[in-house]
């Protein structure tokens, strides 16, 4: 079994800032790429930002310059730094993660269960 877990969401003022925290347990082997989504009330769910197994990053343009996604290897864990927080910024930010499991060769992509973020204008 592999669990992934979100953290670390709340109420903020636009131009504040949060940092989200997303950790991958269990039957671990490797993690490969972790990403973070969000959905907008209303909105399809979008790709926010990528970190890869290689510590190459991707994000999307809305939030470039904002937002740092980060990731501790050993821990497992991935964080996303976000400041100049904007009302646009709102949603369920979701996280997931490509696991290989031990002992296994195949690989899945486990989500956690979303962390709300809410920016007050």
């Amino acid at each position: 079994q592999v669990r992934v877990e979100e953290y670390g969401g709340g109420l903020v003022q636009a131009g504040g800032s949060l940092r989200l925290s997303c950790s991958a347990s269990g039957s671990i082997g490797i993690v490969y790429d972790m990403n973070w989504y969000r959905q907008a009330p209303g909105a399809q769910r979008e790709l926010v930002a990528t970190i890869r197994s290689d510590s190459t990053t991707y994000y999307t343009d809305s939030v470039k310059g904002r937002f740092t996604i980060s990731r501790d290897t050993a821990k497992n864990t991935m964080y996303l730094q976000m400041i100049s927080l904007k009302a646009e910024d709102t949603g369920v930010y979701y996280c997931n993660a490509e696991v290989q499991r031990l002992g296994r060769s195949d690989r899945y992509i486990y989500w956690g269960q979303g962390t709300q973020v809410t920016v007050s204008s």
